[in-house]
């Protein structure tokens, strides 16, 4: 199954709030003929706007190739939730690194938030930071564990910045019964995902990157220099950066077999009439389950929920049922709300949740599996990579040296045993 084109139409984002309320960039040209660059990124969402973006403040001649629009994938559909960790938490990390590496791990994501502001505030993306997000217990017997990992990060890693909460206090920053408690994590915060990529496009623009969209790559030659083919032309660049995600397909097997695309799905409701009486203090949410659910508001009032179980490359047809069903589970309050946008997109996981970052060749960087944690570590990856081909490859090899297995099967298999796996961790959820 093509993911680029399975559910998309080409050449136009989703129907989506956040396409609704972004301003658009104009086009971009298709690339045609043979074009010589520095580097040539392929893939226009954070991780590649992020590389090319830092690439040209060194100095790089840089192109980016894009097989649809800028921010069109993920990074233009997600919850726009921005969190100051890795997808690990430190316990596990250390356990899968040692120490010494999961502090420095827990350092880039730190950076990875701030840079996200930065940048949504140097570049005037109007992205909207917002503060705060509440990791909800939907068990009674999850919280003391939410509560002694908050305790560890502020004891061992310095965190002043997350509040334990209870089953009270829980309830009166979110208006529902559904949970017990959990913490709340002002370093983190959500953003408007889509203004953001098109802010980091017009500053590549500014800067000089040629983007090229609707330009989708064939295939990578490797060599010095390497050659990205493309169906109207190709890039010959001393360096290739691959921003893929989900959407990678079979063009790198090596990372196919590691990073597997799936799909998840968010509504946006009609304007709330009391938004603070629902979200108290206009925090993002993320609660416990396996398949999880996240929300938040927009800046005009609104309801943007995402949860719900899908499997098979295809969007649902109907997303709104899909999505609607846990909404109203969790706020009973909102079963009634007319749904103004429903929406799909695909993201991409691995094995131990953890994202892929590799050196596939001297001169080819890959980096992506964010696996639902990507706004700001996609973000902070594409100043790594410029890092790495200006020559100080020390912080792109903190992340490229965890290691991500292999999914059992490969690419072929990856998906009917995620499929297996997925309704056991749904079925765990309702227990």
């Amino acid at each position: 199954m093509d993911v680029l084109t399975a559910n998309d139409r080409p050449g136009a984002y989703p129907a989506s709030y956040y396409a609704a309320t972004a301003e658009p960039l104009p086009k971009q040209p298709q690339l045609a003929g043979s074009v010589r660059a520095d580097v040539c990124v392929v893939g226009g969402g954070f991780t590649g706007l992020s590389s090319a973006l830092h690439l040209a403040q060194r100095g790089y001649r840089v192109v980016l190739v894009e097989a649809q629009r800028v921010g069109f994938g993920a990074s233009g559909r997600n919850g726009g939730q921005v969190a100051a960790d890795q997808r690990l938490d430190q316990d596990d990390l250390e356990q899968m690194v040692g120490l010494d590496h999961a502090r420095r791990l827990w350092d880039l994501g730190r950076e990875s938030a701030q840079l996200v502001r930065d940048l949504d505030a140097a570049h005037g993306c109007n992205a909207g930071w917002t503060p705060g997000i509440i990791h909800a217990a939907h068990r009674a017997r999850f919280v003391s564990g939410y509560h002694a990992y908050a305790e560890r990060l502020a004891r061992d890693y310095g965190h002043d910045q997350i509040t334990p909460l209870n089953r009270d206090q829980i309830r009166d920053l979110v208006a529902s019964d559904a949970y017990y408690g959990g913490t709340l994590d002002m370093s983190g915060g959500h953003i408007h995902p889509l203004r953001f990529a098109l802010g980091l496009a017009r500053a590549c623009l500014v800067e000089g990157v040629e983007i090229y969209e609707q330009t989708r790559v064939t295939e990578v030659v490797e060599g010095q220099p390497a050659t990205v083919k493309t169906a109207t032309g190709q890039v010959v660049a001393d360096h290739v950066v691959l921003g893929c995600n989900g959407y990678l397909g079979h063009m790198q097997k090596r990372v196919a077999a590691r990073v597997m695309p799936i799909n998840n799905f968010i509504i946006a409701t009609e304007p709330l009439p009391d938004p603070d009486a629902v979200l108290k203090n206009d925090h993002a949410v993320a609660d416990s389950k396996f398949v999880i659910n996240y929300f938040r508001l927009s800046d005009d009032g609104r309801m943007l929920f995402g949860g719900g179980e899908s499997y098979g490359y295809r969007f649902p047809r109907d997303i709104e049922s899909l999505v609607r069903k846990p909404m109203s589970q969790i706020f009973p309050q909102l079963g009634n709300l007319r749904v103004d946008y429903a929406w799909g997109g695909t993201l991409a996981i691995t094995m131990n949740r953890m994202p892929h970052f590799e050196r596939l060749s001297g001169n080819i960087l890959s980096m992506s599996g964010y696996s639902g944690h990507g706004v700001a570590i996609a973000t902070l990856a594409g100043k790594l990579a410029a890092e790495a081909i200006a020559g100080q490859a020390e912080r792109f090899d903190v992340m490229a040296s965890v290691p991500t297995q292999v999914f059992p099967g490969g690419a072929a298999l990856r998906w009917p045993l995620l499929v297996l796996a997925m309704l056991w961790f749904g079925l765990r959820d309702r227990l």
